[in-house]
């Protein structure tokens, strides 16, 4: 009973890592239209980043914060320079960012090496909680809590706020939003950087969990389009439902039935699709 308890737990919190992953991407794919491959390159480098602060400054809320904004300023450059310029050409946009993925991988093995490098728990943090009598790594369930505070700060500012509204006026119809003077292509920078951020501080958060090393980005970007796949696109709390949908398939699969892993993962998604084109919380097109 307490393995599956504590399984039960591991899933929680690969679940509310991956929702820092997936709800860049959801955003960035479901409001701009852009499948991003770069996403798990940004996941990955955001977490050597974080390797590099955390050398000088032993301080891991720290080192997420300079990983998010390094990988903001990023997103945003790539956003600027390569994917305006292949606005409306899908498939133009879908090669260049995987042909940047690749780049930023070869780049990251250059400079950090091939060996997996670990990344300390918080002191603080690094005492197990006990759950009914079962100890529990304390970092992970305060993972699943800062999962649960970002989707709900993504939920105020998409559907609460004035900038969230700017932001949807101009996916619904960019020309009038224009015309009334919202700034979309200025907004639509802002969106992908966020996603950028999002997926640069889950690298480093991530770290005390999975490590820093080569072909992370290979390893998260399909979990990534699962869940956006499976939660439905553009859909926050599909995300994140999908999020922990996906944590619990992939840790119990593993657990039970390791060679056929993600066949079990990709199954569930493959029948709601069948059935449910849009995702389990996507909406259908108007």
């Amino acid at each position: 009973m307490q393995y599956w308890i504590i399984q039960a737990l591991n899933s929680l919190a690969l679940g509310g890592l991956l929702f820092l992953l997936a709800a860049g991407f959801s955003l960035i794919f479901g409001l701009m239209r852009i499948a991003n491959l770069t996403h798990g390159s940004l996941y990955m480098l955001g977490a050597y980043v974080g390797v590099s602060v955390l050398r000088y400054v032993p301080n891991l809320w720290l080192a997420a914060f300079v990983a998010a904004l390094a990988m903001a300023i990023f997103g945003a450059l790539i956003e600027r320079l390569v994917l305006r310029a292949l606005a409306g050409n899908a498939l133009g946009q879908v090669l260049v960012t995987l042909g940047i993925s690749f780049i930023v991988a070869d780049a990251c093995l250059m400079i950090w090496g091939g060996d997996p490098i670990p990344i300390a728990t918080p002191a603080f943090l690094q005492k197990p909680l006990v759950l009914g009598g079962i100890p529990f790594p304390s970092y992970r369930l305060a993972v699943v809590g800062i999962a649960v505070v970002v989707a709900i700060g993504l939920y105020v500012l998409m559907d609460r706020t004035r900038l969230g509204a700017m932001i949807r006026a101009g996916v619904d119809d960019m020309q009038m939003a224009r015309a009334v003077g919202i700034p979309v292509s200025r907004l639509f920078t802002m969106v992908f950087a966020l996603g950028a951020a999002l997926a640069g501080a889950g690298g480093v958060l991530g770290g005390p969990i999975m490590s820093a090393y080569p072909g992370l980005d290979a390893d998260m970007l399909p979990l990534a389009l699962i869940i956006v796949m499976l939660g439905g696109v553009g859909s926050l709390l599909g995300a994140f439902i999908g999020s922990f949908i996906t944590g619990a398939i992939y840790t119990f699969g593993t657990a039970l039935l390791p060679d056929l892993a993600y066949m079990i993962l990709f199954l569930p998604m493959i029948f709601v699709i069948a059935f449910r084109p849009t995702g389990l919380f996507g909406r259908q097109a108007a």
